[in-house]
């Protein structure tokens, strides 16, 4: 099974580590295919003064010194472009947020990289549509993909998912995620902040793994209430390892392991 899992944006030197660690444990242990997931840079917070991240470089660096440290493989997001080969010679996959999936440059520059490629799916697209970002980073003659579902807008302030988009995207033949908190988000409310549904993230993973979901996308923080940005929907690490071992123990039923 599948795991991308990290806090969402590198916040200092430090706490990426703490998490890093713990959760490289837990891996271990329930047999996941770990990737330590954080965004180096938040390119679309809802305010003009909201937290987007440390300097580039330096939380590009600490996500290359986690790689070495625990010899883990690491992912963060792009959003233009010119950033992707640059950030390719830190990090070992790239991901491309849910807002830019349909970006065609972006998507080709991503794919010319050589990296690994998380699509996310729009929270306006249909499952079927993800085919046409598919093509764009194929046509580069880059075939590692996944695909993952994060949930559709419905109406301005919520999100639903329907899970029969997990076997209909994995009918391209790619391996399909569950996000887990990003799909309890509550976006564009008036504070200029996401609010979210934590308490619900245990059964956006267990129902996305029950309809086929090939792993699991989490954020995770030490303290999310404290979190600079997606504090109502990070997952405590202190809490990681009880529901990845729910979310594995199921794994392995619906996949006779």
């Amino acid at each position: 099974m599948w795991l991308i899992a990290g806090p969402c944006v590198i916040e200092d030197d430090k706490m990426p580590f703490i998490v890093a660690e713990e959760l490289v444990k837990i891996a271990k242990e329930l047999d996941l295919n770990f990737i330590f997931k954080s965004s180096y840079l938040k390119a679309n917070r809802s305010k003009v003064d909201s937290f987007r991240g440390i300097p580039r470089i330096n939380a590009l660096e600490i996500l290359k010194e986690i790689h070495n440290t625990y010899q883990l493989p690491v992912i963060t997001d792009v959003h233009e472009s010119w950033e992707c080969e640059e950030v390719a010679q830190y990090v070992d996959y790239l991901q491309i947020p849910a807002f830019l999936c349909r970006q065609t440059e972006l998507l080709l520059s991503a794919g010319k990289t050589g990296k690994p490629i998380n699509i996310k799916k729009g929270q306006f697209m249909s499952p079927e549509s993800m085919q046409f970002a598919i093509d764009k980073v194929k046509s580069t003659g880059n075939n590692n993909i996944f695909l993952t579902e994060r949930g559709s807008m419905f109406g301005y302030y919520n999100l639903v998912v329907d899970m029969t988009a997990i076997p209909r995207m994995k009918s391209f033949g790619y391996p399909v995620l569950i996000d887990a908190t990003h799909s309890v988000q509550m976006p564009n409310h008036n504070d200029g902040v996401t609010h979210g549904l934590r308490d619900y993230v245990p059964t956006i993973a267990l129902a996305g793994i029950a309809a086929g979901a090939d792993g699991i996308f989490m954020e995770v923080h030490p303290d999310p209430q404290s979190a600079l940005s997606d504090a109502e929907t990070q997952w405590p690490l202190n809490n990681a390892f009880d529901l990845l071992k729910k979310i594995k123990n199921l794994y392995s039923s619906v996949n006779n392991l």
